[in-house]
């Protein structure tokens, strides 16, 4: 196994995929500080990986649990590996469930009805009838949704929070309608913060934040921008990155 990767200005290490595979960047960074857990409370990642944002989620809240899903076997031995190598065998597992199963085979898993009080996902992205997948088969998983896979992602979501929990979602900003669609009859109190790399450049990422069951109307916040005009990060998205910077909602 490869050294491991420092994140979050070395609060975290973690093991990833080799180069070519998928790999957590500034979506997972952007992902974990999104929604700040309730003391006690229990998040989910969803869609885990390696792991990276529910660890990040860990490091950054230390009085709340954190459980990885993920269905690659590969990956879930990362996981594994990544909960034993940052101590945090006290406060986070590891279950190895296919978010898109049925709801027997999920729960038989250990993927329970009203498991946690938040969700962290971040599903594939893209359509698989409209890109050409990754030839890296880890890759093209991690990415690519076939048609309906995303209502269903979301439906696996709803199932495993409790009454009125939490989601944080990141996603393609072009994607936002198929979102929304997803999300409206599950979800209420949606807050929307749109992600764009530059100033002067449109969105390239949404991220979201809902409440189960709720009847709260929508908001739009204010945009995010990752980098300033010479390339470098701006100081928000440079503190993110250091684990320094505070939730978005």
């Amino acid at each position: 196994m490869a050294d491991p990767d420092a994140w979050l200005g070395g609060r975290l290490h973690l093991h990833q995929p080799p180069p070519g595979a998928h790999r957590a960047g500034t979506d997972a960074v952007l992902l974990a500080h999104l929604v700040a857990p309730e003391p006690g409370s229990t998040v989910c990642d969803l869609g885990a990986g390696a792991g990276a944002v529910g660890l990040a989620v860990a490091a950054l809240n230390p009085a709340c649990r954190v459980v990885l899903v993920e269905r690659e076997a590969t990956l879930v031995e990362l996981a594994r590996a990544n909960v034993a190598l940052n101590g945090l065998g006290d406060r986070a597992s590891v279950i190895e469930a296919d978010i898109l199963a049925a709801a027997t085979a999920r729960h038989a898993a250990g993927l329970l009805p009203g498991l946690a009080d938040l969700v962290v996902t971040n599903p594939p992205y893209f359509d698989e009838s409209r890109h050409r997948p990754s030839p890296v088969a880890g890759k093209r998983d991690a990415h690519s949704f076939g048609a309906g896979d995303l209502d269903g992602w979301l439906r696996t979501c709803t199932d495993v929070l409790g009454p009125k929990g939490r989601l944080g979602l990141i996603h393609r900003a072009d994607a936002l309608e198929h979102c929304l669609e997803a999300l409206r009859a599950r979800f209420g109190g949606l807050a929307i913060r749109p992600v764009h790399a530059r100033a002067d450049r449109p969105a390239i990422r949404i991220l979201v934040t809902a409440t189960k069951a709720s009847r709260a109307p929508t908001s739009l916040l204010p945009p995010l921008v990752l980098q300033q005009a010479d390339g470098r990060f701006t100081p928000e998205a440079q503190a993110l990155h250091r684990g320094a910077g505070l939730p978005t909602t």
